[in-house]
């Protein structure tokens, strides 16, 4: 936890919080914090700063805080994923959220198994629960928002058109055409795949709407490697 993320319940006056539970626990025994010691905190959705510690016990934290900076920018990128493995997904959500992306599309393809959309992972309590640790751990407080489509061809061909409108799009294949550019500053849809990638009915219809099949080179990279490396060669 590299950033103690308070959300407004938290508050018990305008610039003072109480916390118990996970994120007290983690303080103590990861952060050996004393009374009088200073964390970086932010408030979700809002500012970032600092909290001093004012009362500690083992049960109860009260803090004191100052929150005038901004939160770090978002990266331009909205990214539709097929929907990894119920345990995978949650090592993934945490990951998409401490790079900073903040619009996740879940999405459907023919490598998905239909028994992954029944998991308890992709509850909004669960979802939200991996987002918030992923923010912990970037130093970010600005929540993604995760949308889930269930079913692949209405959503490329009715949604999907309009949110390309403008943008870089952009499809990570093994066999794509041409390699994944670097530093771009376009807004860009990116798209990834399952384990085994895309088949080739659903590249054609990403092609239809406008997107460009790239490729990270000969390695074949599991979902929650290719998301990082792709991440970080796009935005480097």
């Amino acid at each position: 936890m590299n950033l103690l993320l308070l959300e407004p319940g938290d508050f018990i006056d305008e610039n003072r919080v109480q916390l118990q539970g996970r994120r007290l626990q983690h303080m103590q025994d990861v952060h050996g914090v004393t009374t009088g010691d200073t964390l970086k905190a932010g408030v979700l959705n809002g500012s970032m700063g600092t909290a001093r510690i004012l009362q500690l016990s083992q049960t109860l934290a009260e803090l004191e805080v100052s929150l005038d900076k901004a939160p770090p920018p978002p990266l331009p990128i909205t990214l539709l994923l097929a929907l990894p493995r119920p345990k995978m997904l949650r090592r993934v959500l945490q990951t998409v959220a401490t790079m900073g992306v903040k619009q996740l599309y879940l999405i459907n393809s023919w490598r998905v198994e239909k028994s992954y959309w029944q998991s308890p992972f992709l509850s909004e309590h669960a979802i939200r629960e991996q987002l918030l640790l992923g923010l912990e751990q970037g130093c970010d407080t600005l929540l993604p928002e995760v949308h889930i489509r269930q079913r692949f061809k209405p959503f490329v061909e009715d949604e999907l058109p309009g949110l390309v409108a403008g943008n870089m799009a952009l499809v990570a294949h093994p066999s794509g055409e041409m390699p994944c550019p670097t530093s771009v500053q376009d807004n860009l849809v990116l798209a990834l795949g399952p384990e085994g990638g895309f088949i080739d009915y659903e590249i054609q219809k990403f092609q239809e709407t406008g997107f460009d099949a790239v490729t990270l080179g000969a390695r074949i990279l599991r979902v929650e490697t290719a998301i990082p490396a792709i991440l970080g060669r796009l935005f480097q």
